[in-house]
């Protein structure tokens, strides 16, 4: 088996991933890895062969942008205090920690490679995270809490980990210049972010077409981090920025096609990428296993130890900021995102997974400082990084829907109800005023009046068949039901159309791109 053939059974373990893992309530990412470690076991499976300062640039982007799609700028906003608790505070306190314990018991590891394994281990793995939690159907406040943390963390843990390599490489160490660094990285990255994204949307509209659009979606994730990072910023952070602004500016309501293509190509690629990125992680475990060379007892009780304050550390933390973030919550006009008890506390504690950005920045380490000797105790840190990243990758992951089961931890689905209900009667009365105003400008015929006023209320009902209480309470169960039966009889029709349309593609003389222009058409009437 080669390189190429390594990465096509990646992708297509990528995809059986995900139906298996909903079959046996498994996370999918975990199984990839999982496989990772299969596959890297096997004798003729080669050593994967990716330069280490590539797999942050090539993997890390698309899988940012695609979870910043699933969130808001406001609802950033609105969590910006545990969000800054856990992404900036908790990976400060995480690194400290770890970089004291490590210097510690490690023989001979200098404080400044000790901080880098810190920093390296610090953040939560953000992919690992959410889709994790998508999967256990936990209450949105925790969801958006893990989002936020695994997008923002990276940002802080890659600056504290680039600072403590330079210092290992150089010997020296200015806390004010590491100070300026962070700062400056921080400017760096925001101004690139938002001059992308200002510059992309501004592109959108030249384009127009949507299979353009989504390319250039495609593209701008990677521009966004490969040029904060030549111009010393933060690309992760840019990306973030970059992304943010094409949500919440770059969307248009009318633009149904791209809409709809957008989400269904970015669903793949979130799926394909991040299979990918979680199998190289099983992959790469012949690195550490390599490292240990006849020390494992010693080696392995480093990795525990590690573990150990990793863990703990998050579950200390977690505490009494969240206990911190409640108390001031009550003290706010609007909801602030936060854990409204201890079991959704201790669910948030043991989704902390590492993942692509701790292997990404282990693998990194360099070989040699500026004087030509070797870097201190790489191999130590590499075994280190692994023991950390497979622990709490694997056994949380495996052990997560079982705690959140066993706890009763779920999603306030009546909530979740109410808003899309809230939604839908806000949608139909829009489309009432928008008919009023047409009607002041036009003279229509009653009837075509009546049945527009008709339209407008099914377009509420459709979304939420609840919404018929409040204003038809008397014929809101027959209207649904002959709604029902229209969709369905609609549905058969529009079946038949594509079958016939589909079946005129393989007749002599048809012109497939005609063919495929209509079934386009018919396919867009079904999904209304």
């Amino acid at each position: 088996m080669d390189q190429l053939a390594l990465f096509f059974v990646l992708l297509l373990g990528a995809l059986v991933s995900v139906p298996v893992g909903d079959r046996f309530r498994l996370p999918a990412p975990v199984l990839m890895t999982l496989l990772g470690v299969v596959l890297a076991l096997l004798d003729f499976v080669p050593n994967v062969d990716i330069p280490p300062d590539l797999i942050l640039p090539l993997l890390l982007p698309p899988l940012l942008y695609a979870a910043v799609r699933r969130t808001s700028w406001r609802q950033f906003a609105a969590n910006v205090r545990p969000i800054l608790l856990l992404a900036v505070a908790l990976v400060f306190v995480t690194t400290v920690c770890v970089a004291a314990v490590a210097h510690a018991v490690v023989p001979g590891l200098p404080l400044a490679a000790a901080v880098a394994l810190g920093a390296l281990v610090a953040p939560p793995d953000p992919v690992a995270a959410t889709a994790v939690a998508g999967q256990l159907g936990l209450p949105r406040r925790l969801v958006s809490i893990l989002e936020g943390e695994g997008l923002f963390n990276d940002v802080t843990a890659i600056v504290l980990y680039h600072v403590a390599i330079a210092a290992a490489v150089s010997g020296t160490f200015s806390p004010w210049s590491a100070g300026l660094d962070l700062v400056l990285s921080g400017v760096v990255a925001l101004a690139v972010g938002l001059a992308l994204g200002w510059g992309a949307n501004k592109l959108m509209d030249l384009l127009g077409d949507a299979t353009l659009q989504i390319g250039l979606t495609l593209l701008v994730p990677y521009a966004s981090y490969v040029l904060a990072e030549e111009l010393h910023g933060s690309g992760v952070l840019a990306v973030l920025v970059t992304a943010l602004f094409l949500a919440e500016y770059g969307t248009d309501a009318d633009d149904v096609m791209t809409r709809l293509a957008g989400h269904t190509f970015w669903d793949i690629v979130d799926t394909l990428v991040t299979g990918v990125a979680f199998g190289l992680i099983g992959l790469e475990l012949h690195n550490a296993v390599r490292t240990a060379s006849g020390r494992w007892g010693e080696m392995l009780g480093w990795a525990a130890l590690v573990v150990g304050v990793v863990v703990a550390v998050r579950l200390l933390w977690l505490l009494p900021a969240t206990w911190l973030t409640k108390r001031l919550h009550a003290k706010r006009d609007y909801d602030e995102e936060v854990p409204m008890s201890w079991r959704e506390t201790v669910v948030m504690w043991w989704s902390g997974m590492r993942g692509v950005a701790s292997v990404a920045l282990a693998l990194a380490v360099p070989l040699k400082t500026d004087s030509g000797a070797a870097f201190p105790d790489r191999d130590e840190i590499v075994f280190i990084a692994f023991g950390v990243i497979m622990a709490t990758l694997v056994l949380q992951g495996l052990t997560l829907p079982w705690l959140v089961k066993r706890l009763g931890v779920r999603a306030d689905s009546e909530r979740e109800k109410e808003f899309e209900k809230q939604l839908a009667v806000r949608a139909a009365k829009a489309a009432k005023r928008r008919l009023k105003e047409i009607e002041a400008v036009e003279d229509l015929p009653e009837d075509l009046s009546e049945q527009m006023l008709r339209r407008a209320f099914e377009i509420g009902v459709r979304i939420s068949p609840e919404m018929g209480e409040e204003e038809r309470r008397g014929a809101h169960r027959q209207r649904v039901r002959r709604l029902k039966r229209v969709r369905r009889i609609q549905g058969e029709l529009l079946s038949a159309a594509r079958h016939e349309v589909l079946a005129a593609r393989s007749e002599p003389g048809a012109d497939p791109e005609v063919v495929d222009r209509v079934l386009r058409h018919l396919d867009v009437r079904s999904l209304r």
